[in-house]
This record gives C-alpha cells, structure tokens and sequence, in this order.
C-alpha cells in the first residue's frame, strides 16, 4: 500500500528540496510544495521536482474573486499535481470555478482553518463559536461545491468523515507522541489523525529537520 504521508517540503531552496525527497522517497506518498518554494521557483521548480516520480500537493491556498481563482487554477493545469488547495472562505461560487477549472487529475481540496489557528485567534477574525464549528460549516460548503475534499486538523477530521464519507481529508499539524508542536496548536498523532478518518497526512519539520530524514519518515510509517 502506498504511503499515505505527504512530505512538507516547506523550503525556498530548490537542492535542499530535493535532497530531501530522494532520501525519504521510498517511505512517503508523496511531497508538498508551497508558498515559500512556489514564490522562488514557480512551475518550472515544480516541473524539477516532478521528476522524482512522486505525487505532488501543491499547496497555494488559493483565495481571491471566482474568476481569478479560476483562471489561476487552469494555469496551473498542465502540471496536473496530484492536489491542489483553494481556501474554503472563498465561497461557493470560487470553489465551484476552482474544481471546473482543474485537471480532472488533480484533488481540489479547501483550506478550512489553518492549523496555526485557535478559538482566539478565530474570534479576532470575527467569527464567532469554536473552531470545530467552524470547520463543519466550511466542510459542508465545500462538498456542497463539488470538490474533492477539505484540509482540516486532526480535532476536527471524525466529524468531517462522518459528514462526507467519501470526502478527500487532509490533515496537516500532524506531530509524533512526545514530539514538538512548534507554530501549531491543534496538533494530534499520525495514528490518531488516520483513525479519526484522515486520507492523508501531512508531516514537514519532523521529518525535515531530522538527524536522518529517511529513518525519520519511516518510524512515522510504521506508526500507521
């Protein structure tokens, strides 16, 4: 069975990127590229990474009018990455537009609540009850909008698959037993986040800043 770790690689440095994906390759799913990588290299870095044969989630978390999201996600079509973010705040509308406008390869899945976010933080924003609520109310407009499925936290992610079975639910923040949370704070194991209803997991720095990245990704595999 394929690994259903995703990589985060969350770096500006195109050789350190792939350094790190050739040697945890065979105990990942695949590897994330965001902003930070993004912003640097753009589709060519995307293209560079392509090469190592694994699965990319490009993660953009895109969030604008319907459309220039839109018209951003057919630009983006002819890399065909595996998934693709849009932020569910976005509405319905945008996220309809993102799925029409994407490869029929590619998982379009929307960001509810950053991982880096609490009920304080939400507050400060205007919204008001907990952030549990918050992620169901987005989870039910993003299957209501046709997309694939939605990022969510391990606190959240047994109430989004009980709500959409069949939903794609990807779990980032994802921290071994006893490991640090670092800027997350809804955190929970990988084990506990696959048990919960995850299809994926996201794991970055502690595979990223390990000793040894490889045996670090596979002690996390052999959690699950």
């Amino acid at each position: 069975m394929t690994s259903r770790i995703f990589v985060a690689l969350d770096t500006p440095d195109l050789s350190r990127a792939r350094a790190i994906a050739t040697r945890v390759r065979a105990h990942v799913g695949g590897i994330k590229l965001g902003l930070e990588f993004f912003a640097a290299h753009g589709q060519a870095g995307v293209r560079e990474m392509a090469h190592l044969g694994l699965p990319i989630f490009l993660d953009l978390k895109l969030h604008d009018i319907p459309n220039t999201v839109a018209k951003a996600v057919q630009a983006l079509s002819p890399l065909e990455p595996a998934i693709l973010t849009v932020h569910a705040a976005g509405g319905r509308a945008m996220l309809e537009d993102a799925k029409a406008a994407a490869s029929p390869k590619t998982k379009v899945v929307a960001v509810t609540m950053l991982t880096s976010l609490d009920a304080t933080d939400l507050h400060q924003t205007g919204v008001t009850g907990t952030p549990h609520d918050h992620v169901v109310r987005l989870a039910a407009l993003a299957q209501e909008a046709g997309i694939d499925g939605i990022v969510c936290s391990g606190e959240e992610v047994a109430s989004a698959h009980a709500a959409w079975p069949k939903g794609f639910l990807v779990v980032p923040g994802v921290r071994p037993a006893g490991g640090p949370a670092g800027d997350q704070k809804r955190v929970v194991t990988p084990r506990a986040a696959l048990d919960a209803g995850a299809s994926i997991l996201v794991v970055g720095r502690p595979i990223t800043q390990a000793d040894d990245p490889d045996a670090a990704a596979r002690a996390i595999s052999a959690t699950l």
